[in-house]
């Protein structure tokens, strides 16, 4: 996912619906194909994403004659010290959703991704000093009370959960202040982790313990893959999020985790504990009271 963008003239286009709605439907559908992979390192599937990601986000550039910001921003120390920052962030946070994915903690993904809104609005009142509204808090007040269920029948807290709220919500906050087109950030981004994308899989491959292109033609097809499976959501939500009003793009940010919660216990048949049956609707509740102040300002 990517960072929010407010479109030129703040009115929705259906353009810019199309594009957000591919994209979450397309990250929504992820879980099936990173489920098909769940064979092979969490560590390897990364270093494909970042390394076939920059052939589809580079054509994309030069399609539309926007390398030269790129160019300028390889030649910017503080910029490339920016984009490191959230290349980190988004590298880890792909590292922690292909592991629980992989290892049957879908759910916990779909749980991470409806917090994060709302973890968003708490980033914004401890760091840029928002004041919070009375619905904003009684929100992060249901959150906080689903977290604590959680934590209890667990014994630990939900750490997939919360970590990859975490690290995409500091990756959004971060990626705004990085001053760079959404598809030069993100090729910038990728460009930045290929060298040890590439070291590591040179590395695997002189070990025996790669999968591309061995033997197995199935597996080398989901790797080469990756680019598109990575770049074109990604490309398609930051081109949607300019042409939609940020409230618009706030509702629709629901789709992807609520189809992750479907697969999650219906084809991965991922055990729903009681815990889960009430912390999941105390955090759907929050969204809701999160929602409808936007609904209302439309």
């Amino acid at each position: 996912m990517a960072d929010v963008t407010a479109p030129a003239e703040n009115r929705d286009s259906l353009n810019g619906f199309l594009f957000a709605l591919s994209a979450y439907l397309l990250w929504g559908f992820l879980p099936l194909y990173m489920k098909a992979l769940a064979h092979i390192s969490p560590a390897e599937v990364i270093a494909h994403r970042i390394l076939w990601s920059i052939p589809v986000a580079g054509l994309l550039l030069i399609i539309l004659k926007r390398t030269d910001e790129l160019k300028k921003a390889m030649r910017n120390p503080r910029m490339l010290g920016m984009a490191a920052v959230t290349a980190t962030l988004i590298s880890v946070n792909w590292g922690i959703y292909v592991w629980a994915i992989g290892t049957g903690h879908a759910l916990d993904t779909a749980l991470g991704y409806f917090i994060n809104p709302l973890f968003s609005i708490l980033l914004g009142a401890v760091i840029l000093k928002e004041k919070l509204k009375k619905t904003q808090i009684a929100a992060l007040s249901l959150v906080v009370i689903a977290v604590v269920i959680l934590t209890v029948e667990a014994g630990r807290l939900p750490v997939v959960a919360l970590a990859l709220t975490f690290s995409w919500g500091f990756y959004a906050f971060f990626r705004k202040t990085l001053p760079i087109g959404p598809n030069q950030g993100f090729l910038l981004e990728v460009l930045l982790l290929s060298p040890i994308a590439l070291a590591y899989l040179v590395y695997l491959n002189l070990q025996g313990g790669g999968h591309f292109l061995m033997g197995n033609m199935t597996d080398t097809i989901l790797l080469a893959s990756a680019g598109l499976v990575t770049a074109v959501p990604l490309i398609l939500y930051a081109n949607g999020a300019k042409l939609l009003r940020l409230s618009t793009i706030g509702i629709m940010q629901y789709i992807a985790p609520s189809m992750i919660f479907i697969t999650a216990v219906f084809v991965f048949n991922e055990p729903f504990s009681v815990a889960k049956a009430v912390a999941f609707p105390l955090i759907w509740s929050a969204l809701v009271i999160y929602t409808l102040p936007m609904l209302r300002q439309r």
